[in-house]
């Protein structure tokens, strides 16, 4: 039976998995979640945006089955919780999510701000009539770099949490390589190169000044949800420029909201 590779946009951990077990694991009973498979590993790579979460094992003996059908996942690192958060020591907590329906499909960001841990702020927008989730959730970071610019240059520090693996390590791991490599890569295309160029140019003025955290979407933590919400409301609204939401500031309204 051939390998599949199942590639998991939106779920519990994004990435790239070799058997449905894991996938599945990942994908069940989560709400929006957006997973595919694909035939081999180059075309999985190139639908998630960059190089999979999976490592291969020694070259197995002769008659042996194939390496890629040993492959496991790295351990990962534990989910940060909602208390955690509010007990991290940072002025500024920027939270981001992009959404896609389908995807590709209609696009749309947002982001929920907080100062010293009371929300501030929620911006929606940036919808692309026919966009990806990578690029919705690159979009939500990129405007996230732009905010902690601001108020990294007030004093304040800030700390930019994103469910989004994928937009994390763009710029945080694959962009140092491939901007020495003249911005290409050896399994194909870069997507959203123009702008992963922008906001890895901006991430090196800031990165000194910035965390930035991982977080598992639809876990319950409030500035997660609540950027997702407003991903949502970007493409119902069609809104291109990012906007700042002033509908309503009762937070629990918000969250009751479609979600995405």
């Amino acid at each position: 039976m051939a390998t599949k590779y199942y590639v998991v946009w939106k779920g519990r951990e994004p990435g790239i998995f070799t058997t449905w077990a894991q996938c599945q694991a990942q994908v069940d009973k989560f709400a929006g979640a957006r997973f595919k498979s694909y035939p081999t590993l180059a075309e999985a790579e190139a639908a998630f945006g960059g190089k999979s979460n999976i490592s291969a094992s020694s070259s197995p003996a002769k008659g042996a089955k194939s390496a890629a059908s040993k492959w496991t996942k790295k351990p990962k690192a534990a989910a940060l919780s909602q208390q955690q958060i509010i007990e991290m020591a940072f002025d500024i907590k920027i939270f981001t999510d992009g959404a896609c329906e389908p995807n590709p499909g209609e696009a749309g960001t947002g982001l929920a701000l907080y100062h010293n841990n009371q929300l501030s702020e929620l911006w929606y927008g940036l919808y692309q009539a026919m966009g990806t989730n990578n690029t919705a959730e690159l979009n939500g970071l990129h405007q996230a770099f732009l905010i902690a610019q601001e108020k990294s240059a007030q004093g304040l520090s800030v700390a930019i949490y994103c469910d989004s693996m994928y937009s994390i390590q763009c710029i945080t791991q694959w962009a140092s390589g491939w901007e020495k490599k003249g911005w290409v890569r050896a399994g194909g295309e870069i997507k959203n190169l123009e702008l992963i160029q922008q906001m890895y140019a901006l991430y090196q003025q800031i990165k000194s000044k910035i965390t930035i955290h991982h977080v598992n979407g639809h876990v319950g933590i409030e500035g997660n949800e609540l950027a997702d919400r407003m991903s949502i409301i970007a493409i119902e609204s069609q809104e291109t420029s990012l906007s700042l939401y002033r509908e309503s500031s009762n937070i629990e309204e918000i969250l009751a909201s479609r979600r995405g």
